[in-house]
């Protein structure tokens, strides 16, 4: 039957020159942390669709190439916060 801990063998120690952090004993991340500045960075792409910049004419229409990006950048960091939140449940 398989055991819930973690087991250490000899060979897996951590050393705290490799690892400072060893010695008072975490090595976790921020999930509420990386969620939070996460969906900041969602909200900052998509405010700065608001601007003056001006797009480049292409057959009678305006193609904001910034927009393009900003939008599908959020999109992804979206996805991604999104795949997260739901790895972690």
């Amino acid at each position: 039957m398989a055991s819930t801990e973690l087991e250490t063998k000899p060979g897996q120690a951590i050393d705290p020159a490799d690892e400072p952090s060893v010695d008072w004993g975490w090595h976790g991340g921020f999930p509420k942390g990386t969620q939070i500045a996460g969906w900041f960075t969602v909200f900052a792409l998509l405010i700065m669709l608001v601007g003056n910049h001006q797009g480049i004419l292409s057959g009678g229409h305006a193609f904001k190439t910034e927009d393009g990006w900003l939008v599908g950048l959020a999109a992804a960091v979206a996805i991604g916060l999104l795949v997260d939140l739901r790895r972690r449940r």
